[in-house]
């Protein structure tokens, strides 16, 4: 979220600053990981602004964030249940914003008011259980997170209002937070590459992307300028996603910037307003969800995320491993079963 949220009420200004600046960019053409002919579907509507979203497998549904502002302020997650109809699935979240699936399954959140790293299991009215991974009254507002394919949590602590004490902190399981990237001004959006072995960060003061190769302890090498689509709109860099071919989705700048693993430009999907955030679901991983200030939109897409691959190729070494071990232990048990037949007739033989 491309903002400095002190408290709820600051939000319908910002909006209104937000809304000035999203003037679509059209020099760019759609990529070509864009299904052809695919136009952006509202399947969502409301009076509040939309980020944060992430496809849960298990329920089949699409979770996000929702700010509403004025006399009623107040932060919610939303499940969408359908094209247009959602469920208010955790009321009063003390501000989650950037929201991630685990590898465990569990929502994970990035919650600016309450100071904390939070993780949500599904429920079908709300989660299960809810569990601080992490607090600090002292970090300004969480904003975003990630969670790389070895269990390491990312998340981004932006200094919105001062731009001095802006953070990225690392934290393994088990773990505690630990710092590990204080030179970018405003750290927004978040992910890591499909190996894990990059980590991208949108830079909402300069209006640009970075890149910091991961070391082996999980911390961040020396970062470097990634992305800068060299554009006239200036609007803030927010959330990012990665497609299964380690392509980028970055909004902010007109839109949602895609870019290629090695930094350079592979298209523009133009929005009409403010995009926030994006995310892969669907069934097979290949609907891109866009929430932007009021509206949620659904685009249909060539290519699937890079969580649903790497979930597909977990669950195929899962099934292949256990598919191994039955081949491997049959035999094994067939010998077994003969030598404990030996046991009984020796053992019936002594009690003669």
């Amino acid at each position: 979220m491309a903002r400095f949220l002190p408290y709820a009420s600051r939000v319908a200004p910002t909006l209104l600053l937000l809304a000035v600046f999203a003037v679509p960019v059209t020099a760019a053409g759609l990529p070509p990981t864009v299904a052809k002919g695919a136009t952006q579907v509202e399947v969502f509507s409301s009076a509040a602004f939309h980020e944060g979203p992430t496809w849960d497998p298990a329920t089949g549904k699409l979770y996000f964030t929702a700010f509403f502002s004025g006399e009623k302020s107040n932060q919610q997650v939303i499940r969408l249940d359908a094209p247009g109809k959602g469920t208010v699935w955790l009321d009063k979240s003390e501000g989650v914003n950037g929201t991630w699936l685990s590898l465990d399954g569990r929502l994970l959140g990035a919650q600016a008011y309450g100071h904390r790293l939070m993780s949500y299991s599904f429920g079908p009215k709300g989660p299960a259980d809810a569990k601080a991974l992490a607090v600090n009254m002292k970090w300004n507002q969480p904003n975003d997170v990630c969670q790389a394919p070895n269990g390491n949590i990312y998340f981004t602590d932006p200094d919105f209002q001062n731009r001095k004490t802006s953070k990225v902190f690392l934290m393994k399981p088990g773990g505690k937070p630990v710092k590990i990237i204080d030179d970018t001004p405003v750290p927004n959006g978040l992910i890591t590459s499909n190996d894990g072995k990059v980590l991208y960060v949108g830079d909402s003061h300069r209006k640009m992307w970075r890149s910091y190769p991961i070391l082996a302890d999980g911390s961040a090498g020396p970062g470097k300028d990634f992305f800068d689509p060299g554009t006239k709109n200036m609007s803030s860099p927010d959330g990012m996603t990665i497609d299964a071919d380690g392509n980028l989705y970055f909004t902010g700048r007109g839109g949602v910037w895609v870019a290629s693993p090695a930094g350079k430009p592979v298209g523009f999907i133009p929005t009409k307003e403010f995009c926030s955030n994006v995310t892969f679901g669907g069934a097979d991983g290949k609907t891109l969800y866009l929430t932007c200030s009021t509206k949620v939109y659904s685009l249909a897409m060539n290519v699937s995320g890079g969580e649903h691959a790497a979930r597909a190729g977990r669950k195929g070494r899962k099934k292949g491993l256990f598919g191994l071990l039955r081949r491997t232990l049959k035999p094994a048990g067939r010998v077994l079963k003969g030598v404990g037949k030996v046991i009984d007739r020796i053992a019936d033989d002594d009690d003669d």
